[in-house]
């Protein structure tokens, strides 16, 4: 009788999914066909809570060296979905016109004029945004470096019945049967690719990768010296945590074997989420902002045939998202910042919030879009009040659609310290907020030229 597994195997071949992934995906495939969650319990690790400092770090003259030698990858893959779009996050505008993309370009150019090195910039596509994205980027004829491409494909792996652990079939829409294998699909990527073999025969010694939706993550000088001389093989920024982020991923420190390893939210226990969420017992947010020697990783691939048996994230859905009668399926999904627990020696840095400006919601978004931050000439975005409003926008506002028609302009927030908008709520222009706002679930109006919590 085949399997499941020799199922999603046939059906990954025939779309010709490489051998690496395929083994990758037969691992996940066996821990779920066990039972596997993925999960880490609290009694497991423990805290980190005094890493090394960003602002304890000394410039040094070995600086622009050490970020000569670097190379920028960016991961690319994501729909945003979960705001209602159909193309990459990317392609969003977010301040004065430009699109996350822009900002990205823009600062790696910046600095490559500045420090006079040739800073590659590569991005970790999935199928859905490719072709999109390499299209917005012909607007930047110079971007790529001679020899290096400017993206790598992740690769993809069919969604698996729960009941089963079969690949899903879903005539309504086949490309929903399948699913990227989660960012952890990075190291695997830069091998059966080739772009790790090209970027260390062309002399590059460092990798620097981060999310698309982080403009915090911009090309530093310091970061890479930093790195540089520490000669660990892996590095993960983390910062302090706030009431924004509690959610997201952490460092911690495996009591077995005392390396660092990275918990995800979806690898915690439901019952002990508590300790997840409290900024008390784990105080920083793992920033997914990674540093890598790539030479070491090169090694590390070598030795383990391509596979980092990175921990499973299992990841339950049903295969339409948006239609929760469609059949449960399973994803079986990999972080990359869980790579820091395969090289002994890893490190850590705690860097400024700055670094970490994560989009994943609308109530972000509001924040980048809004006059707590600049855009400099080097496209580096900075705050311009000393603690960030907190924003938590009704369901309304969840998707582009909904939100663009309720909030058109920018909001003024300097002077705010939350804003909660519990109902339905349509923003006229020049809108400003002072103090802790809460508009209620009645919704309505904002005029144009409103001061909401003034006195």
């Amino acid at each position: 009788m085949t399997t499941g597994k020799e199922l999603a195997v046939a059906k990954m071949r025939t779309a010709g999914v490489g051998s690496t992934a395929i083994a990758i995906f037969e691992s996940y495939w066996d821990q779920l066909a066990t039972g596997a969650t993925g999960l880490i319990p609290e009694a497991t690790i423990l805290p980190l809570t005094s890493p090394d400092t960003l602002d304890g770090v000394e410039p040094s003259a070995a600086d622009r060296e050490a970020l000569a030698q670097t190379a920028i990858i960016r991961l690319n893959g994501g729909l945003g979905t979960s705001m209602g779009l159909a193309k990459a996050k990317t392609l969003l505008p977010v301040m004065g016109g430009l699109t996350f993309l822009d900002i990205i370009v823009r600062q790696v150019e910046w600095a490559r004029r500045t420090y006079g090195v040739r800073l590659p910039l590569l991005f970790l596509h999935s199928f859905n945004t490719r072709t999109d994205v390499l299209q917005a980027l012909t607007a930047y004829p110079d971007l790529a470096v001679d020899g290096l491409p400017l993206d790598m494909m992740q690769s993809e792996e069919p969604k698996l019945r729960q009941s089963d652990l079969t690949p899903v079939v879903w005539p309504p829409n086949p490309r929903l049967e399948w699913c990227p294998p989660g960012h952890g699909d990075l190291y695997p990527t830069l091998l059966d690719s080739g772009v790790l073999d090209a970027l260390i025969a062309q002399g590059f010694r460092y990798a620097s990768a981060s999310n698309s939706d982080n403009l915090g993550a911009t090309p530093d000088p310091l970061l890479a010296g930093w790195f540089a001389r520490t000669g660990a093989p892996f590095a993960a920024e983390i910062t302090p945590r706030t009431p924004m982020d509690l959610k997201g991923g952490h460092l911690a420190i495996r009591r077995t074997d005392h390396r660092l390893i990275l918990r995800e939210s979806a690898q915690t226990p439901k019952d002990e989420m508590r300790f997840f969420t409290d900024a008390a017992i784990h105080p920083y947010a793992h920033c997914n902002n990674l540093w890598f020697d790539l030479a070491a990783l090169r090694a590390k691939l070598a030795s383990t045939g391509g596979v980092l048996n990175l921990p499973l994230i299992r990841n339950a859905k049903t295969v339409d998202p948006t239609d929760p009668a469609s059949p449960a399926v399973f994803q079986a999904e990999s972080a990359m910042g869980a790579a820091i627990e395969s090289f002994a020696g890893a490190a850590a840095i705690a860097v400024p919030r700055t670094r970490f400006l994560p989009v994943k919601t609308t109530n972000e978004l509001t924040l980048l879009r809004s006059d707590v931050y600049e855009l400099g000439a080097d496209y580096v975005l900075r705050p311009t009040v000393a603690t960030l409003p907190v924003v938590t926008l009704h369901k309304a506002y969840a998707t582009m659609g909904g939100y663009d028609e309720r909030l058109p302009y920018a909001l003024g927030l300097r002077e705010c310290t939350s804003l909660t908008v519990a109902g339905d709520w349509h923003f006229g222009q020049g809108v400003r907020v002072v103090g802790d706002v809460t508009l209620g679930e009645a919704g309505g109006t904002v005029p144009d030229g409103t001061v909401l919590g003034e006195s």
